[in-house]
């Protein structure tokens, strides 16, 4: 099976075009080495997809005639990611809202001012 469809049928990435753009940036290493697209993924190899900050590692143990549903994924792919990927995602998450919100618009004076006093209590 190609790697893009077997992405896709795990439900990794929505569209197999998702899948296949992955491969093409690099996102998307079989057994180390970045790969295309249309590269043959056999029962054993060991993938590594970068999506959203976080390395996946997938170990594939069997591939899926078609797409499948959520409950059946861990039927075709083991997950060895390691819990750390997961904790720096929360750790990013938890830094970008440290910022503004989103669509608050730009900062204003009384903002700005805070900041630099808030930079000053540090120093």
């Amino acid at each position: 099976m190609r790697i893009d469809k077997y992405l896709w049928c795990v439900r990794y990435y929505k569209t197999r075009s998702l899948a296949t753009e992955a491969c093409r940036k690099g996102h998307v290493k079989l057994n180390g080495d970045n790969v295309k697209a249309s590269k043959i993924v056999f029962v054993g190899e060991k993938l590594i997809v970068r999506k959203n900050q976080i390395k996946y590692e997938i170990q594939v143990i069997d591939t899926p005639a078609n797409r499948v549903g959520a409950k059946l994924v861990d039927l075709y792919r083991i997950d060895l990611t390691p819990q750390e990927e997961f904790e720096k995602l929360d750790l990013l998450k938890y830094s970008k809202d440290y910022y503004r919100k989103k669509g608050v618009g730009r900062p204003t004076k009384k903002d700005r001012r805070d900041l630099e006093e808030l930079h000053e209590d540090e120093d």
